[in-house]
């Protein structure tokens, strides 16, 4: 068996079949954790969520969390909130792949898969977020505080709130150099959002996958057809 994670799709479909059918030849004895943010911003929101769908119907051990367009599209489907941080740019490919007009129209199995998401998975070795934690808070409270596990961008790492494990997260996009170098060290905590989405930013535009037991790091280039975002 081996193990690995990956984060923040973003609609890029194409680049993760790659990363799952060709560069890590899955098997259903492997397991693939994913650290949310699974639709927004690039193209193809419905067919990554269909196909990761696919793959756990399949009998594949794929784990997915939750990341925070995972909770926002789900809130503006569901109470019908206004949604308009992402701009046009951000919305209107996430409309387009599930052929609608509206987020309330998105058909329910979706938003009931993405209901059902953790916010945080637990292994022998590792803790996995989508963001990070309130490391100031005292350990219960910090694994209920849902926005920062979904939200942050900065915290200082205590592995003793963590029981000695170390942290695997997304969120933050940063260039694959940095990951690279920063996964060689096996830290503490690594983030492994290396901006798949933002296909214009060749520091970016990468999808990372961590082997948990070798430290080995694969990254997948973007390889979607030609679509619309702004350069990062």
């Amino acid at each position: 068996m081996r193990r690995f994670a990956t984060t923040d799709l973003h609609g890029c479909l194409h680049t993760f079949r790659r990363l799952v059918e060709e560069e890590l030849r899955l098997t259903s004895r492997d397991e693939l954790y994913l650290l949310g943010d699974y639709v927004n911003k690039g193209p193809d929101s419905r067919g990554v969520l269909d196909y990761l769908m696919q793959l756990q119907a399949g009998g594949y051990r794929v784990h997915c969390l939750r990341g925070n367009h995972d909770q926002a599209l789900l809130d503006a489907a569901r109470h019908r909130w206004r949604w308009d941080w992402l701009g046009p740019r951000g919305r209107q490919p996430t409309l387009r792949s599930f052929g609608v007009g509206r987020l309330s129209d998105i058909p329910a199995h979706y938003l009931n898969w993405l209901a059902t998401l953790p916010y945080e998975i637990e292994l022998p070795d590792f803790v996995l977020v989508h963001a990070g934690y309130n490391f100031a808070l005292p350990p219960a409270a910090m694994r209920q505080d849902h926005d920062t596990m979904l939200n942050t961008k900065k915290f200082v790492y205590d592995p003793t709130r963590l029981g000695g494990r170390r942290l695997l997260h997304g969120h933050v996009p940063t260039p694959t150099a940095q990951v690279r170098a920063k996964a060689a060290g096996h830290p503490g905590a690594l983030g492994l959002d290396t901006g798949c989405v933002y296909r214009h930013n060749p520091e970016l535009a990468h999808l990372a996958a961590l082997n948990l037991d070798s430290w080995e790091l694969l990254l997948v280039p973007n390889c979607e057809p030609p679509y619309p975002i702004g350069k990062r």
